[in-house]
């Protein structure tokens, strides 16, 4: 089994390395930087960290006001806290003036867990990717999470990043590569497609190896960027698997698998299965608990590949 370790500690770990680097970086929480991990850079860098308190709305104005003064700003609270208590400040403040503020949150999806209904975000990649300006990100692991962190720094512009409370398995390395917008193929096969990002791409690769036993070879796609989708690599799978199956932690609604539908019904129309949180709000429980319980493991991949596949031949 390989090792596991919450995406946001690579964040958090990266934030500090990049605040040694570059002196114009500079942290914000909305009270929440433990669980966040931006306290590993307010404990390095307290003259360059500010805790608004719990008042999201003024984070991200704060956060658009260093912006213009030529900082670089990471913004960080849960996810529904942010992208739903302050959607019209990010939405103006940030991304109409297309400021450079670097949006990370943690606690997104089911696995937030025994936290419940409210804090389990499950509608941010919808709500974040229809703004103009904005980039979506949701790493596979930590090391993908530290090399998106860095990699932002470098690129002007609104970005928002989902982070984990839970462990994910550790599935890429140091030196695998990483490119806002260009997906990684995890897995190589020829009958059906995964796509998937987040927890999810695990659940995939472990669903690839239950297909693999009945003779399917599926490949699978890391969609760590959900805006800009990566158009090229949706498309070739489309036209040489023949079937697609999109998998998140996250509302069936405006997602990854909404985005992904966007580009197969105006380029190469083949089935598509979705594997979602079916239009309602999170529960209470363990994180794998809920991942049984909102039909997101990897036997639930595996029924939607079949069930694709069957689609594809008739």
């Amino acid at each position: 089994m390989s090792e596991q370790i919450p995406t946001r500690d690579g964040f958090g770990s990266e934030l500090v390395a990049l605040g040694k680097e570059n002196e114009n970086v500079v942290g914000l929480s909305g009270d929440l930087e433990d669980a966040t991990r931006a306290e590993f850079f307010k404990f390095e860098y307290p003259d360059r960290f500010f805790n608004v308190g719990i008042a999201e709305q003024d984070m991200i104005g704060m956060a658009a006001g260093l912006a213009k003064e030529g900082l670089i700003p990471y913004a960080c609270s849960f996810a529904v806290f942010t992208t739903n208590r302050a959607y019209d400040m990010i939405r103006l403040d940030v991304c109409y003036n297309n400021c450079n503020v670097k949006l990370v949150c943690s606690h997104g999806g089911v696995t937030v867990g025994e936290d419940g209904a409210s804090a389990q975000c499950l509608e941010d990649f919808a709500i974040m990717r229809v703004l103009p300006n904005m980039t979506v990100v949701c790493p596979v692991d930590t090391i993908e999470a530290a090399k998106a962190t860095r990699l932002m720094s470098k690129i002007d512009g609104p970005f928002y990043m989902r982070t984990s409370r839970a462990p994910f398995p550790v599935l890429t390395g140091a030196d695998d590569p990483f490119e806002f917008g260009k997906a990684n193929v995890m897995r190589n096969g020829d009958d059906v497609t995964l796509i998937a990002c987040g927890i999810m791409v695990s659940q995939s690769l472990k669903a690839a190896e239950i297909l693999a036993g009945e003779g399917i070879q599926a490949r699978v796609l890391n969609m760590h960027t959900i805006k800009p989708l990566d158009t090229r690599a949706i498309v070739a799978a489309a036209k040489e698997t023949g079937a697609i199956v999109t998998a998140e932690e996250h509302q069936i609604h405006g997602g990854l698998s909404g985005a992904v539908a966007e580009v197969l019904g105006q380029t190469v129309p083949v089935p598509q299965e979705i594997v979602a949180v079916q239009d309602t709000f999170g529960r209470t429980g363990s994180p794998d608990q809920l991942m049984a319980y909102f039909h997101l493991t990897d036997e639930d991949i595996a029924q939607a590949a079949r069930r694709a596949l069957k689609r594809k031949t008739s």
